[in-house]
């Protein structure tokens, strides 16, 4: 029970990384509070969380025994994130992590001068500029405990190039620099800042992710062929799962890394060793 106690929020909670990393969050014994938009966004090609996933994320937690607050919210609105955050305060009397994990994987999968730029900024209002809105709602409350952990989900595509993915790789290069900063900022008041860099994780039915079967259809990959496209690529010859990923958020929330902030740690198989 390395969370026992501990109150943690979670963005994009509804389905996929989100609802992997709320429960194993329950099992160590944390309550939480799972945000999702809850709706479709113009120009996201792909259908997002909805209520019911996240109200599913939300039982499975309470299956765990965790106490669970669950708020539908859009990154892009900070009002909306401190209204959130302070509902979150008022329930459990602090915050003690927040997994920023709302991203979006598409418009992508042309040419970076082929970007409109609605596409652009929709891109790096979510997966950018929405981590450091919810980083801003929970700031004064850690600062106030002089604790808490914040893990920034980026990716691979925050440390390297992807093809036709510039506006994806711009924000989760962003994010990362983002966490450095954000890092040293909060070390006096000894709160942490670290980022999460998933490869290529697998769409796990259980979790409801389809994170990488839309990248897939953005790079014109057969879908019943992704999975061993994307394996080919993996120096450990497997693809990623979702219980790895939740596994290292864990540790990065818990006392196990207390002394580690402003690191970029990756769950990829190797992928960027290379």
């Amino acid at each position: 029970m390395q969370l026992a106690g501990r109150t943690a929020i979670v963005t994009g909670a509804a389905r996929g990384l989100g609802r992997a990393c709320a429960v194993a969050f329950a099992r160590e014994g944390a309550d939480l509070v799972l945000l999702d938009l809850c709706a479709d966004l113009p120009g996201v090609p792909y259908p997002l969380g909805s209520a019911s996933q996240l109200a599913h994320t939300a039982d499975l937690c309470r299956e765990h025994g965790a106490a669970v607050l669950t708020r539908h919210a859009d990154v892009r609105d900070l009002a909306g994130l401190r209204d959130a955050v302070d509902d979150a305060h008022g329930r459990f009397g602090r915050i003690d992590v927040l997994l920023n994990n709302a991203g979006i994987a598409a418009p992508s999968g042309m040419p970076a001068h082929e970007i409109g730029e609605d596409e652009w900024q929709l891109m790096i209002d979510v997966d950018l500029s929405g981590a450091w809105r919810a980083t801003k709602a929970v700031g004064k409350i850690m600062t106030a405990q002089r604790s808490g952990s914040i893990i920034n989900v980026a990716s691979t595509a925050g440390l390297v190039g992807y093809r036709h993915f510039a506006g994806y790789v711009a924000a989760k290069h962003g994010v990362i620099g983002l966490t450095k900063a954000a890092a040293l900022d909060f070390a006096p008041v000894k709160v942490r800042v670290n980022a999460l860099c998933p490869g290529s994780v697998r769409d796990d039915p259980v979790v409801e992710g389809r994170m990488l079967s839309e990248i897939a259809r953005s790079l014109e990959v057969p879908v019943a062929e992704h999975e061993e496209a994307f394996v080919q690529s993996q120096p450990m010859n497997a693809l990623i799962e979702p219980a790895d990923v939740a596994s290292t958020a864990v540790w990065l929330a818990s006392d196990g890394s207390r002394q580690v902030t402003g690191s970029v740690v990756t769950v990829d198989g190797g992928f960027t060793a290379r």
